[in-house]
């Protein structure tokens, strides 16, 4: 069995901007690092009755990051779950999308305010909104990954 060592919550500033991000990209970085290095085909295997997958799992959070943070539209949520490109991809996908997200998130000093372009959400509530759907998808990721090759920590 694999174990990792657990990182633990990040330290923040004290300001609300900080806390936020510092815990979305706390859980950003552990969902990607759950499902890098993960087995094919085990990572696209479902894994529980509902179908749920490693790698769709993280295909499903760059979607997310997308149509929050950079207003991307998606027609069909519950195919965002699929993919069937390798792990490596859908990592760097998602890497990716989370640094375009921030990019947008850097210029976004009012959390109060609309993300940019938009009439809405405010920033407060898309931050609150991702923390939830990464933390979430982390926890169903570590179990997951745990049924495919007993990798445990985060």
């Amino acid at each position: 069995m694999a174990r990792r060592r657990d990182t633990p919550p990040p330290r923040t500033g004290s300001s609300e901007t900080e806390v936020l991000r510092g815990f979305l990209d706390y859980l950003r970085t552990s969902v990607a690092a759950k499902v890098d290095g993960a087995p094919e085909p085990e990572a696209h295997t479902a894994m529980v009755p509902s179908g749920t997958n490693l790698a769709g799992l993280l295909n499903h959070l760059t979607f997310v990051e997308r149509s929050l943070f950079l207003g991307e539209t998606v027609k069909s949520w519950p195919s965002t779950f699929r993919t069937k490109d390798n792990v490596a991809d859908v990592v760097t996908r998602y890497r990716e999308a989370v640094k375009l997200a921030n990019e947008v998130l850097d210029n976004c000093p009012d959390l109060a305010s609309a993300l940019p372009g938009r009439d809405g959400p405010s920033v407060r509530w898309a931050l609150t909104h991702m923390i939830e759907e990464t933390g979430r998808h982390a926890g169903h990721a570590d179990i997951l990954r745990e049924l495919i090759d007993g990798t445990t920590g985060r």
